[in-house]
């Protein structure tokens, strides 16, 4: 059955950063790509948010990829360029268009960055939660020493999204809509490497743009110590399109309070809220966190 899917991305596949040397995630574009040219969804739109760029390029990038890769039209709307203000709870034109969107069919969200346009849409339209199928994220672990170790440095990622607007996540679960996980425990396990970027240089303009992009972010994660790197966001876009391909069992979520395990050296001096899923927590989730034999062959060829 065709799902009706919004996607929200902080989408910034080729972006340097700008806080510290380096480029940014590419997996958004993979993500979107993906379900762009898959016949299981079709994409009633697409948001930008902040998150691994700034708002203006996250929303710049998501108008390329709509115009120059999408079989069918799709409108693109910008979202909110930082988390959401408790004291100050404003709207945007993405969470206005969604809002317009989910008033007239009920929707899955793939939300790949910051969630923080669906928050506001909660907070702004409580009636429409309902209309909410399901929002799949990537975001959260088991334990707060479950580690996002990246290469064999002792490099550490953030769990971003999630860091990004803690606020958001909260809504959401006091919302009580369905959530589905695919934190870093699956797509840790899923790899993309020069061999994987040959073969999509060659298949279409579009997955040649993806190859070319993840040339220097490929490049920094084997400065890591990798072979390759983990396309965190196309585990969420997978899941949408052949949710048989990943494995994935029921846990309740929880918010607490740890020490941040990215900081080095951190001696009890810096703390963060981290999102837990086990057999003990409050609020029912979908954790997803392994996947089929053969994924990798099975992804790149949904890269047409």
């Amino acid at each position: 059955m065709n799902k009706q899917v919004w996607i929200d991305t902080d989408l910034s596949a080729g972006m340097k950063r700008y806080t510290r040397p380096g480029y940014s995630d590419v997996d958004d574009g993979y993500a979107i790509f993906q379900l762009m040219h898959s016949d299981a969804v079709t994409i009633r739109g697409i948001s930008a948010v902040f998150g691994n760029t700034r708002i203006d390029d996250a929303y710049r990038l998501c108008k390329e990829m709509a115009t120059d890769f999408a079989r069918y039209e799709i409108l693109v709307y910008k979202g909110a360029g930082e988390a959401i203000n408790l004291e100050h709870v404003v709207t945007n034109d993405a969470v206005e268009a969604l809002a317009s969107a989910l008033k007239v069919e009920k929707l899955t969200i793939m939300a790949i960055g910051p969630a923080t346009n669906v928050g506001l849409l909660i907070l702004l339209y409580p009636e429409l939660a309902s209309q909410i199928e399901e929002v799949v994220l990537v975001a959260g672990r088991r334990k707060s020493t479950d580690y996002f170790a990246i290469g064999t440095q002792g490099a550490r990622a953030r769990d971003l999204n999630f860091d990004l607007d803690n606020d958001a996540f909260r809504v959401m679960f006091e919302a009580e809509v369905a959530l589905t996980l695919c934190p870093f425990e699956i797509s840790s396990k899923v790899w993309i490497t020069d061999n994987h970027l040959e073969q999509l240089s060659k298949r279409s303009e579009g997955s040649k743009w993806i190859a070319n992009h993840s040339i220097a972010w490929l490049e920094q994660w084997k400065q890591a110590g990798a072979d390759g790197f983990n396309p965190f966001d196309v585990l969420a876009s997978h899941y949408l399109i052949a949710p048989e391909d990943i494995i994935s069992e029921p846990l309740l979520a929880r918010l607490e309070i740890h020490e941040n395990d990215t900081v080095p050296d951190n001696d009890k001096t810096v703390f963060k809220n981290y999102l837990l899923c086990d057999d003990s927590g409050v609020y029912p989730v979908k954790y997803c966190y392994d996947v089929v034999q053969g994924f990798h062959e099975k992804l790149i060829g949904t890269f047409k």
